[in-house]
C-alpha cells in the first residue's frame, strides 16, 4: 500500500503521525521561536538531549512538515546558498499545540512517574 493509498484510508492520522513523531515534534516546538538554517536547527534539536538528529532524518522530517503545509522552506539564491525554515500558520497552530502538550508533560511527570511506579510494584506484587 502506497503513501497516496494511506492517505485516503486514514488522513488524519497521517498528519497526526508527521507532527507527533520523534522530531516533528521538537522541529515545530523549536521554529515556534525563530525561523533556523538546516544546522543551526539541527543544533537546537540537539540541545534536547538524548542522541542527536540525523542529517537524513531532519531532511525528511522537514520535506514532510513542508508538504503537509506547516513549514516553509526559503532557498534564497545567494552564494553559498542560505535555506530558512519557518512555520506557515497552519504549522504555527499545530506548534502551540504540541508546544502546550510537551509542557503538560514536564510539569506532570512527577505525577506519571508516581503511577508508573505503583503499577510496576502492583504488577511484581502479583
Amino acid at each position: 500500500m502506497g503513501v497516496s493509498d494511506v492517505e485516503a484510508l486514514c488522513p488524519y492520522r497521517l498528519v497526526l503521525e508527521h507532527v507527533t513523531s520523534r522530531w516533528g515534534v521538537i522541529v515545530l516546538i523549536e521554529l515556534l521561536d525563530h525561523p533556523y538554517r538546516f544546522s543551526e536547527l539541527r543544533r537546537a534539536i540537539g540541545r534536547w538531549g538524548g542522541r542527536g538528529v540525523s542529517e537524513k532524518m531532519l531532511t525528511q522530517t522537514l520535506q514532510t512538515l513542508e508538504r503537509d503545509g506547516l513549514v516553509h522552506r526559503d532557498a534564497k539564491p545567494v552564494i553559498p546558498p542560505r535555506v530558512d525554515y519557518s512555520l506557515t500558520g497552519l504549522g504555527r497552530e499545530a506548534a502551540e499545540q504540541v508546544r502546550a502538550l510537551s509542557q503538560w508533560t514536564r510539569d506532570r511527570m512527577e505525577d506519571v512517574e508516581k503511577a508508573r511506579r505503583a503499577y510496576d510494584e502492583t504488577r511484581a506484587a502479583s
